[in-house]
């Protein structure tokens, strides 16, 4: 075990998340001192932090409040040394719907943690950001300098996030690194996301409900996304750079759903929900990443195949089927 993180006051924005809960979980596996920024309801749900087992969670300081109230931000701040910024509002669908709400929360949040940052004098914020800012690709694979594209608002209000961390970057000399995960897939992800919806209908239904399954992405396995995280926040002389954390390799979605059915071997009829569709100008039709900066700059490379993480989501989604509503659609 390093000792780099033991000890260390570390803040996780968006901590109930997918990502994030992994990345608390890691994170204090490590012995870092972590506070989990969760958004405040009245149930005083902790999201997927309740995933977490109960000895680990524990040790956990969970501070709930809204990304958008910058007091908030800056007392969940406060005498942290690295920063995560995982809090975004994340789905393409709703972004369509609400842009307005996604906008707020993704670039006015990220602007408060920036200043609190910046303010508090921490040593390193992790910016968070997302492949859906390359849009379709126009060259293969994506480098850090392919041109960012808004084909939905969600992908332009974190264009507009990543922006703003460059800016207080060169502005100010905020020590921020941005890392961009392709499509990252594990246990504990909804099914607002494409993995889990062919899983958990290819478990329990003869019908498999889909939108658009020519199009292309680059998966990544969740662990190696917070390992890329993490690296992040340690390694040397990053600051003010963006870097790729994608696998290197692509698969179409109609292969994914037939790789996925033959590990579950049932019989399955696939048939496309045009409610699952994107407007035609919005949908991302190939993702594929370029890690080379992130291998280079911090010694992070992939270590988990899209078999081994298809084989370790699909038996974790298996004894977790009650926390799903198979079938309907997520946005």
């Amino acid at each position: 075990m390093s000792t780099y993180w033991q000890n260390k006051q570390v803040l996780v924005t968006g901590a109930g998340g997918f990502i994030g809960s992994h990345l608390v979980e890691s994170l204090l596996a490590e012995g870092a001192m972590v506070r989990a920024f969760v958004r405040y309801n009245s149930r005083g749900d902790s999201g997927l932090l309740r995933l977490i087992p109960a000895e680990s969670l524990a040790k956990v300081e969970i501070v709930a409040g809204n990304l958008c109230d910058s007091g908030a931000i800056r007392q969940a701040v406060a005498g942290c040394e690295i920063v995560f910024h995982m809090g975004a509002m994340i789905s393409i669908p709703y972004s369509y719907l609400h842009p307005g709400e996604v906008a707020e929360t993704n670039l006015i949040g990220t602007l408060n943690i920036l200043m609190a940052c910046r303010d508090l004098q921490v040593k390193r914020l992790v910016h968070t950001s997302s492949s859906e800012v390359y849009g379709t690709a126009i060259r293969v694979p994506i480098s850090e300098s392919h041109p960012l594209q808004g084909q939905s608002p969600y992908s332009a209000s974190k264009i507009g996030a990543d922006k703003l961390a460059e800016s207080f970057y060169c502005a100010y000399g905020l020590p921020v690194v941005t890392v961009r995960p392709f499509n990252t897939f594990g246990p504990r992800q909804s099914a607002r996301a494409v993995i889990p919806t062919i899983i958990t209908q290819a478990l329990t239904q003869d019908v498999l409900h889909l939108g658009n399954q020519s199009t292309s992405r680059d998966f990544t396995y969740v662990k190696d996304t917070v390992r890329g995280l993490m690296k992040a926040a340690e390694a040397e002389n990053v600051e003010g750079k963006v870097m790729n954390l994608g696998t290197g390799r692509e698969i179409k979605i109609d292969e994914l759903v037939q790789k996925i059915v033959h590990k579950i071997n049932r019989p399955i009829k696939i048939e496309v929900d045009s409610r699952r569709l994107r407007p035609d100008r919005s949908e991302v039709l190939r993702l594929i990443s370029d890690n080379m900066l992130a291998r280079q700059l911090m010694g992070w490379q992939p270590e988990v195949t899209l078999d081994e993480g298809l084989d370790q989501t699909i038996a974790w989604v298996r004894q977790h089927l009650d926390l799903y509503r198979v079938g309907k659609y997520e946005f």
